[in-house]
This record gives C-alpha cells, structure tokens and sequence, in this order.
C-alpha cells in the first residue's frame, strides 16, 4: 500500500530540514499550501509524461443503430412516421436510406414520430426503411490520451482502420467511396467518431490513458486528478514522489537542483522499467512459425481435380 499524501509531505520536509505539518490539505501555512501544489504537479507529470499500467485503462462499449422506416419527401430534410425515435440524438446520429445523403447528421429531434436533417432528402419514400447509427461516441469522464494499435471489432475479431488523418478522413466521409466492410475511426471534436453507419450492436475495444493517478482512502484503482485528502494515496511510488517534491521545492525557491534532478530522473526510469515489466530478448530470434508450410503438410492426400 502506498502511502498517504500527508506522510509524503512529512517525508519531504523532513528531508529539507523544514517545518513538518501535521495535516497537509486545508492547511493554511504558506509553505504547505505550496508543498501541496507541488507534488500535485509532480503526479500530474509524471501521468503525462509515460505510460503507466496502472493508468490503462480497457474500454468496451456496443455501436448503436436504429432499423426502422419513416416517410421522406424529395427537398424536404424532415422524415416523418417514424414508429419510435427513442434513443436518437441531434449531432451524434446519422441516417442511411433510400434518397438520403451520405454523411448526414439529424439536426433535430422533433417529435417521438419525426426527425429532421441537416440535408434535405432526394427522394419521396412511403415507408422508407431507414438505418440510424451513432458516429460520435463521448470518451469516459477519466480519458486522457489513447493507447496506440489497440482498436478492435472485438465482435468481428478484426482491427478497426484509424487514427485517420483529416484528409484521409473527408476523402472518407465525403467522396464516391464511402463505405467497406471495416470500422474506421477518429478522434475530432472531444468524440470517438466511426464510419461508416453501423447496422449492427457490434462490440468496439481500446485501451487509453486515464487522467487520474490519486487514489481515495480505501481505493485500489486511481480515480482522482489530484490529491484533496490527507487521506488520498498515489500511484507512484513513494521514493519518486518525494523526490520529485524535492526538486521542484528547490526549484520554486530558486536553489540548487543538479543532484536531486539526477536522484529523481533514476527513480523515474527505475518506477518505468519495472511497471509493466518486459519480455526476454533472444540473441538468436527466430520468425514465427507458419500454420500451413513444408515441414507441416502431407505428401499426399490434397484430394482429386
């Protein structure tokens, strides 16, 4: 178990040869109150700067569609008659039908019968059936930074095309090929956005970097951005965050930091090297076997022309 925020604190000044306080946050001494910031920005860097196991985080969350009818008419962006428009929202869900644009976002809700738009329709369709799905998907309140490579179709067992580039993107979105079997993806505007519409609930997985690194009394995982209890532990291991509370102490009062800089930046490279350890390296590495191959198929047997 780590330790507190306040024996940090006391560890700290104990090592300075300053004043130790009996409670840290929601203390009013000028000295403590700084101390306080400080290793507050001592954990927020460090969550920043490396990837962390402990701040990983595996996301999972369904792609959301609506398969339904409704009734367009040829210039109007209005779809009326439809049975139920529970669930659909402005801004994040689009549609795709008969006389209906790609890229198309509902622009209004208006009714639990009718949606309306951004683009007019360009057909007149009684009964027309209309496929709704979500393409901004909001991150979780704790998201910081993705985790590279590590988007799947987990219900189709393939990876999803992504991070698109802007161009790459509107190409996309925008030109005469729209659509293909794989989920493609981009940040942009604070949401997960996939393309093309989905006509499935198929399960997405990634992993991303919390902004979180401060533990609440008696949590085992982060869930605080900062420490706000003397209570309140932290990820990081003691020895870094005491240093790291040194160094930017001294710096902050204009002092000396050659040597504790260098404590600090060996405590970071050993916490990093042995967070998440590492494989063994082969000083012969050989490829990966195949499935299918010389050594493992029959002499015989292939069947008839």
């Amino acid at each position: 178990m780590s330790s507190t925020v306040l024996s940090l604190v006391q560890q700290a000044t104990g090592e300075m040869g300053l004043a130790v306080p009996t409670y840290v946050c929601g203390n009013p001494a000028q000295d403590t109150v700084q101390q306080l910031a400080l290793i507050n920005a001592v954990g927020n860097e460090l969550q920043r700067q490396y990837v962390w196991q402990h701040s990983t985080v595996q996301y999972r969350f369904n792609t959301e569609y609506l398969l339904t009818t409704g009734d367009t008419i040829n210039g109007s962006p209005v779809i009326t008659n439809i049975p139920d428009t529970t669930g659909l929202q402005a801004g994040t869900w689009q549609a795709t039908g008969t006389g209906i644009n790609f890229n198309v976002e509902i622009l209004t809700v208006d009714s639990p019968t009718q949606v309306t738009m951004a683009q007019p329709c360009t057909q007149t369709v009684a009964g027309n059936t209309i496929n709704f799905g979500r393409t901004k998907y909001v991150m979780p309140t704790n998201y910081d930074r993705p985790v590279d490579g590590t988007n799947w179709d987990v219900t189709r067992h393939w990876k999803i095309i992504g991070p698109l580039t802007a161009q790459q993107w509107e190409f996309l979105i925008s030109g005469w090929i729209a659509t293909g079997p794989v989920i493609n993806w981009r940040l942009l505007g604070g949401y997960f956005q996939i393309w093309p519409v989905q006509t499935s609930a198929d399960l997405l997985g990634l992993e991303y970097i919390s902004n979180q690194w401060a533990n609440s009394a008696g949590s085992f995982a982060p869930d605080k951005q900062f420490f706000t209890a003397d209570t309140d532990t932290c990820s990081f291991p003691d020895r870094l965050m005491v240093l790291g509370l040194k160094k930017k102490y001294f710096e902050a009062k204009g002092f000396d930091t050659t040597a504790l800089s260098k404590d600090y930046q060996s405590q970071i490279d050993i916490a990093f090297a042995n967070d998440q350890g590492s494989g063994t390296l082969s000083m012969a590495p050989r490829g990966r076997g195949r499935l299918i191959g010389w050594n493992n198929i029959p002499d015989s047997g292939y069947g008839q022309r």
